[in-house]
Order: structure tokens, then C-alpha cells, then sequence
């Protein structure tokens, strides 16, 4: 077997353990960016635990095909790179649309996305983005589970609290004061 095919198959199988091993995929169209932009961007993947990385098309192909994904069809036509989350699944699609909407020159787009074995569209992508972060959530959930605890105790003080004002005035008007 020659060398090249043995090299396009270890690349085939990266792509493989890259889509198995992230929470979350995008897709993106980066034609256009200076080097000095997709350093910027790279350092901001990387202290968000995304990988980006740009892969041939061809080669993504028969991985995601190895991986049974389908809805890349048409995505994979032109440049594409790759941004994997490994730590959430929201936090590439917050670095590409934050980047995104600080550039004037709107060259980067999104093209796709992959999250829980569903590919989605640039839309969905976009509205990944607008999520806040889970710890937000969790919080505004355990916050509306105490809601109604919270205010049950308060009515039943309310009602306690009103027992013992008029047992007090009872007592007042009694003692004659």
C-alpha cells in the first residue's frame, strides 16, 4: 500500500476520533480571513477548548460517511474549517458569532453544525450561540423550582405572623392598655 493512501487514512481516522470526541461541530467558511485574523481566532478557540482546524473536504466526507452523518452535502463545497468543542456545546458557536459580529468586513460565515447526532443548519447554529452558558441555566432553573417553596413560606409567615398580632391585641385590649 503506498504512502499517501495510508496518510489520507490516518487523516480519514482523526477526523473520525475529532467528531466522536466533541460535544459540538461547526462548520465554517473562512475564505478571506488574513493570517493575522485566524491567529486572533485560533487563540480564541483555544482558551475556549475549541479545536479549529481546516481539513479537506474529501477527507471529511469519508469520515462523517464512516460516521453515518448526514446533511453535509452541500456544506462541503469550498474552503471549510472545523471548530470542535470539546468542554460544552455552545462555546464555538459563541467564539464564531461574537467574532463574527465584531467584524466589519463580515468575511467569516457559518455554514453547519453537528451537536447530539444532528446536523443543523447556520440558523441553528446562530441561535446555539444566543444560549447563555449552562451554568446560567441551571441556575434560572433551580430558581424557578425554589419560586414556589419560597413563596409558600411567605404566606404561611404572612398567616402566623397575622395570628400573633391579634392574639398581641387581644392581650393589649385585655390588660387595658
Amino acid at each position: 500500500m503506498s504512502t499517501n493512501l495510508e496518510l489520507k487514512k490516518q487523516a480519514v481516522a482523526e477526523i473520525v476520533e475529532k467528531f466522536k470526541g466533541a460535544k459540538s461541530v461547526v462548520v465554517v467558511d473562512y475564505m478571506g480571513l488574513t493570517v493575522e485574523e485566524v491567529t486572533g481566532l485560533r487563540a480564541k478557540f483555544r482558551a475556549g477548548g475549541v479545536d479549529y482546524v481546516v481539513y479537506k473536504n474529501t477527507m471529511v466526507r469519508r469520515a462523517i460517511d464512516e460516521l453515518k452523518i448526514t446533511g453535509f452535502d452541500e456544506v462541503l463545497k469550498g474552503p471549510s474549517a472545523f471548530a470542535f468543542s470539546q468542554r460544552d456545546e455552545i462555546s464555538g458557536a459563541k467564539i464564531i458569532k461574537e467574532y463574527m459580529d465584531n467584524d466589519k468586513r463580515k468575511v467569516l460565515s457559518i455554514k453547519a453544525g453537528y451537536i447530539e447526532g444532528q446536523t443543523i443548519d447556520a440558523k441553528g447554529v446562530e441561535a446555539l450561540a444566543a444560549l447563555p452558558p449552562k451554568e446560567v441555566l441551571i441556575a434560572r432553573m433551580m430558581g424557578s423550582l425554589n419560586a414556589p417553596i419560597t413563596n409558600l413560606v411567605g404566606v404561611l409567615s404572612a398567616t402566623l405572623r397575622s395570628l400573633v398580632y391579634a392574639v398581641d391585641a387581644v392581650r393589649k385590649q385585655k390588660a387595658g392598655e
